[in-house]
């Protein structure tokens, strides 16, 4: 396409992002997320085909869920400590879960449990937990990138597929959602996550809508055209577009126009596509779904997925909260109703969510020959206090950051092992505390990212964590 010569002094000057995202028939993308999705796979081709060398699901279960009643219980406490569930034994020798988890018990050989986490200080509040959970950073500062964006920055795709992904973004009161989790912290927009699913939006429900990222604005004709036009504009000339480069927008329209113009990205999120013994086996809750949405997304390519670990409103009940707060179980001092009972906020309900959803995931990891590419990490921002508050009605527990507990599957991991110890009751831990930098750092070794490296802004560089891996864990 010829340009004539006032065209090109028009489009040689600085413009407004909105007018380059119409200029590329693209103004509906969210191209300040550029954790966009374009899967490199087509129709008759397995997904598998496109999945990167190393990848990381996150299951983040917000709110803190109690280690007492799941992965750490302590049978020999006081009532008033030790909760209703009774320890089952596994097929690990001295390993034992909750009785809530029949499903995971058979699977304790392919994760291992980290029994000592801790929060250096008395961060007991949603809000600066997850931040430091998030960015694996011990003090974090307020503009601390988080872990999937430091990986979107030094482990970029090649495929045209999004780096970064975080299902269900956690919503609703503010003290849940961590300062940086849609801006990529100092790292800027370009390596933030793209969010896919909401509460009237998410896999679990018929009618579920992939992106509006993912879905063509105009003809592919007119897309061709507008493309060739943004083609022309001159890096050099072209300064700028508001405070960005023109250079990393004209990557950025590429990568949108990729996407939006072909089939693959919107072919990761059909979860229609899946038998209906597969999704059956996830179950048809939120969290099933997107643990079965973020396999497909690991298999289309994607390095790092956020899982919200949000149940959704557990059947017969109302409500059941924004997606957020499935684990925040305080009980009746917050009209939630027991946090051992089976509504929205009982481990009655959540509990066998997870075990169902999280031996899906592992079972099927395996199976496709992606469980040893693939790490798996489940952990909250917190645990819960060793006593039970209102022990007589609504019985539940509040914030505890002193001990809580996280298993770690895959990703080059050993699995079949219980790493450090909680005392007696639980409040505190008593061998091999592991603080969320070492867990981060732990993310980065097995995904092969050298912990010595520095990243920053106006010649400003910080290291990436300042934790130790649990090199025990690999073997």
């Amino acid at each position: 396409m010829n340009l004539s010569a006032s065209d090109k002094r028009r489009l040689s000057t600085p413009i407004s992002r909105r007018r380059l995202l119409q200029a590329g028939g693209i103004g509906a993308l969210s191209l300040g997320l550029p954790g966009m999705v374009a899967a490199g796979v087509d129709g008759d081709r397995r997904l598998g085909g496109g999945a990167a060398e190393k990848s990381c699901i996150f299951i983040l279960l917000c709110g803190g869920p109690s280690h007492l009643d799941t992965w750490d219980l302590k049978p020999a406490a006081p009532a008033e400590i030790r909760g209703p569930y009774r320890p089952i034994a596994t097929t690990v020798p001295g390993m034992q879960l909750s009785e809530l988890h029949p499903r995971l018990a058979t699977m304790t050989g392919h994760f291992s449990l980290i029994r000592s986490m801790t929060h250096v200080g008395n961060i007991s509040n949603h809000f600066d937990a997850m931040h430091h959970c998030l960015s694996g950073q011990a003090d974090a500062p307020l503009d601390s990138p988080y872990i999937g964006c430091i990986l979107a920055k030094v482990r970029p795709t090649q495929r045209t597929v999004a780096p970064y992904v975080w299902l269900i973004k956690c919503v609703g009161d503010p003290v849940f959602c961590a300062p940086n989790i849609g801006t990529g912290g100092h790292l800027g927009m370009t390596h933030s996550p793209l969010f896919v699913g909401s509460a009237t939006n998410h896999p679990a429900m018929p009618g579920f809508k992939a992106p509006d990222e993912l879905l063509p604005a105009v003809a592919p004709d007119r897309m061709h055209e507008r493309s060739r036009l943004l083609e022309g504009l001159n890096p050099a000339e072209s300064a700028s577009v508001g405070n960005r480069p023109m250079k990393e927008w004209q990557d950025l329209h590429g990568r949108a126009f990729e996407l939006a113009s072909g089939s693959g990205g919107r072919q990761a999120f059909e979860l229609e596509r899946e038998p209906v013994n597969v999704r059956d086996r996830y179950g048809m809750h939120p969290l099933g779904q997107n643990l079965l949405l973020a396999r497909r997304l690991v298999e289309a390519g994607v390095g790092f997925v956020t899982v919200n670990g949000w149940t959704g409103p557990a059947p017969g009940a109302v409500g059941g909260g924004p997606p957020s707060s499935s684990w925040d179980m305080h009980g009746g001092e917050m009209g939630m109703g027991s946090a051992f009972g089976a509504g929205s906020y009982g481990m009655g309900w959540c509990l066998p969510c997870l075990d169902e959803a999280l031996t899906a995931l592992l079972v099927d990891l395996e199976d496709r020959g992606l469980l040893e590419s693939t790490l798996v990490v489940v952990a909250g921002e917190f645990g819960r206090t060793p006593n039970i508050n209102a022990p007589g009605s609504n019985p539940g527990r509040q914030h505890w950051p002193s001990c809580y507990s996280a298993i770690i599957a895959g990703g080059g991991t050993r699995g079949g092992m219980v790493y450090g110890e909680s005392d007696k009751i639980g409040a505190y831990v008593k061998d091999k505390p592991v603080r969320p930098q070492d867990l981060g750092a732990t993310i980065y070794h097995a995904l092969d990212v050298p912990l010595d490296l520095r990243l920053g802004k106006d010649g400003f560089t910080r290291p990436i964590s300042s934790g130790q891996p649990i090199l025990e864990l690999f073997g």
